[in-house]
This record gives structure tokens, C-alpha cells and sequence, in this order.
């Protein structure tokens, strides 16, 4: 996505609307191509103090570096629900990308964002977690969010 086009009032209140719909279907993390839209950007749960929402928008993320230790990720997802799977992903990463304000961050991470970034970058490359998963299995009514 073109940098300029951030600051415009259709992509905040698109923005807006991710984390709305993030958050009104207990996910943690979202991607545009999940709701319908072709540009490169996600939402991520970066998970405040005493368990208030702390989301993060990123436009045109990218994953710099990986590390070599991999970690079993138990994986849901909004684009596929009633289902969960076991992902082997990098424990950390690296990432780069523009935030709301068009200010470019690098993020370097190995906690539950990690795996977030991950999960969700997939989506912009038309990756699901199931194209990835050692197992999918059904899902009841479980309480750990999606991603």
C-alpha cells in the first residue's frame, strides 16, 4: 500500500472497523484479506496491563528475520471457525512495518505477538494456518481466542 495513503480517512476508519470486528468475534488478530479487503494490513493484540486491549495496526508488515527455534503453536482462526490446529512456527521475529501514522517500527518479539505476526502475515500471502498445521482438529467451544 501506497505510504501517503495511510493518513487518509477511509484507511483510519477502516482500521477502526478491524479492531472492532477483531474484537467483537474474541480474536487477537486480523488480516485484510479476512474481511475482504486486498491491502497489506493486520491487527495484532499486543495485550496491555490488567488484560486491557492494547491493539496494533500494521500496514505493509514484513518478516525480516526468523529465529531457529520453532515452537508448537495451537492455532485457531476467524477465516475457519470450529476448527484449531497445531502449527510448528519461529519462537521469535523480526518484523518491519508502517503503524497508523505511516511511522515506520521494527518489532522484535518472541512471545504470543511472535505468533500473531506470523499467523497473520500468512494471510496476506494467502497462506492459512491449516496449509501449515501438523493436525486440525475440531473445535468445541473453547476459550482461547483466535488469531
Amino acid at each position: 500500500m501506497p505510504p501517503e495513503k495511510i493518513a487518509t480517512p477511509e484507511l483510519q476508519t477502516l482500521i477502526d472497523d478491524m479492531i472492532e470486528t477483531m474484537y467483537a468475534a474474541n480474536g487477537i488478530g486480523l488480516a485484510g484479506p479476512q474481511i475482504g479487503v486486498s491491502e497489506r494490513i493486520i491487527i495484532a493484540e499486543t495485550g496491555g496491563r490488567g488484560g486491557e486491549h492494547k491493539p496494533l495496526a500494521l500496514v505493509n508488515p514484513e518478516i525480516l528475520k526468523t529465529s531457529w527455534r520453532k515452537v508448537k503453536s495451537e492455532e485457531g482462526c476467524l477465516s475457519i471457525p470450529g476448527v484449531y490446529g497445531i502449527v510448528v512456527r519461529s519462537r521469535g521475529v523480526r518484523a518491519r512495518a508502517l503503524d497508523r501514522e505511516g511511522k515506520l517500527l521494527t518489532i522484535k518479539n518472541s512471545d504470543l505477538l511472535a505468533i500473531i505476526l506470523q499467523h497473520e502475515i500468512d494471510h496476506l500471502n494467502g497462506v492459512l494456518f491449516t496449509d501449515k498445521a501438523e493436525k486440525v482438529m475440531p473445535i468445541a467451544d473453547r476459550a482461547q481466542p483466535k488469531i
